[in-house]
């Protein structure tokens, strides 16, 4: 049987017929490709329009009825002293809560037991933002026995940082609640740009996890490491924790948000946190007007 020959059309042979461009043909042919597509080929990479923001992220997420500004702090303790530690910071720390003159609020004391190991976490309320962060920040250099708890909690750190949240407008405000409950502290690191994306995922999907009262509070840095959003949430114990989490899966909807909001972080960790400040210290001594500590 004869080999099949492939045709060749007409206007093949006569392409294969003509002579190579030269380099004023090359030039012409980019010229005119520069032209007619204005960089389409690069525009191309991008699949998404992103608008410019108008504001400032404090101001489009965080909550306009209220000024509370947020510090959290991360010590991390030397294993040996993790207990003196603990009882140094319940004999001070609940003072500076209880006291009037400082607009403050201790909103929760923790110990990590699964993530980061000897470490405490303590997370501050400031009632009126930045100015009474100044004016607390101010007595508390005048204050002799807080600088003597500051030299002596020193000896017993490895290392320690911070930083100022605000929290979104979408969240509850950490209120006290019947103990002893455990807590997680969800930390996202976000992709620059993403933050909007972020609180307008989470706007409709908090309603996914109400249902056991779970969502403490929401944050957003600004000041100290930026693009990073915090997540407390309560639970009876590690079981309710899965019995809750599993229970948002079955909900329509939570999964999408899942989706969209793995798309805005780079990296995130969870640490489950066992609180060390006793509830009868926390509420008993603690007027109405300042109870916030979360067991």
């Amino acid at each position: 049987m004869a080999p099949r020959l492939c045709s060749i059309s007409a206007a093949t042979r006569r392409l294969m017929g003509r002579p190579k461009p030269g380099a004023g043909d090359l030039a012409a042919a980019a010229r005119f490709y520069s032209k007619d597509n204005e960089g389409s080929w690069f525009r191309s990479l991008f699949v998404h329009k992103v608008d410019p923001r108008k504001d400032a992220h404090s101001t489009l997420l965080s909550k306009k009825e209220t000024s509370n500004l947020y510090k959290i702090q991360f010590h991390n303790v030397k294993p040996e002293c993790l207990d003196a530690y603990n009882s140094l910071t319940e004999a001070v720390l609940p003072k500076l809560h209880l006291d009037e003159d400082y607009p403050c609020s201790l909103v929760g004391n923790w110990n990590t037991w699964y993530g980061e190991q000897d470490q405490a976490v303590h997370l501050w309320r400031f009632s009126g933002g930045y100015p009474a962060l100044m004016d607390c920040m101010n007595k508390l250099k005048n204050n002799k026995e807080y600088l003597e708890f500051r030299k002596e909690r020193s000896q017993m750190l490895l290392s320690r940082r911070n930083q100022m949240l605000l929290e979104f407008s979408f969240w509850n405000e950490p209120q006290p609640r019947a103990g002893p409950n455990i807590y997680e502290l969800r930390t996202y690191k976000l992709k620059p740009g993403t933050m909007i994306e972020w609180g307008n995922n989470w706007a409709r999907a908090i309603k996914y996890r109400q249902e056991n009262q779970e969502a403490v509070g929401g944050f957003f840095s600004q000041i100290g490491e930026l693009y990073v959003v915090h997540h407390l949430w309560a639970y009876k114990d590690l079981q309710s924790r899965e019995e809750t989490r599993n229970a948002a899966w079955r909900k329509r909807g939570w999964d999408q948000n899942v989706y969209y909001t793995g798309e805005c972080f780079c990296w995130g960790i969870s640490l489950a946190l066992g609180g060390h400040l006793p509830r009868a210290q926390s509420e008993d001594r603690i007027p109405s007007a300042r109870k916030s500590s979360l067991t």
